[in-house]
């Protein structure tokens, strides 16, 4: 059973242009990868994510856990190249846990 998403929202042409044009293109990209992350991760794992930012192309994490922050470092390749796979290669190079 899938449950609804506290901000589900249709990522749809006008979104997008308006977003490009207003300079907050990054922060879509940004809120689109804590919902992967959402699906990705078990709820309690979630739960210890605290933000998630795009900044200059690299993804900014932010965990409050200290095991999960580990486990993020060390599959750190992983994470990123699911993320270009996902989003496209270009948007991101380096991935940031903090």
């Amino acid at each position: 059973m899938k449950r609804n998403k506290k901000r589900e929202f249709q990522s749809s042409e006008l979104v997008k242009s308006f977003a490009r044009i207003h300079g907050f293109e990054h922060k879509l990209i940004a809120f689109e990868i804590k919902d992967f992350l959402e699906d990705y991760l078990d709820e309690s794992l979630f739960q210890e994510i605290i933000s998630v930012n795009l900044d200059n192309k690299i993804i900014q994490i932010r965990i409050n856990s200290p095991l999960l922050k580990n486990d993020f470092n060390m599959r750190k390749s992983f994470y990123l190249k699911k993320f270009q796979d996902k989003f496209g290669e270009e948007k991101f190079n380096d991935l940031q846990i903090l």
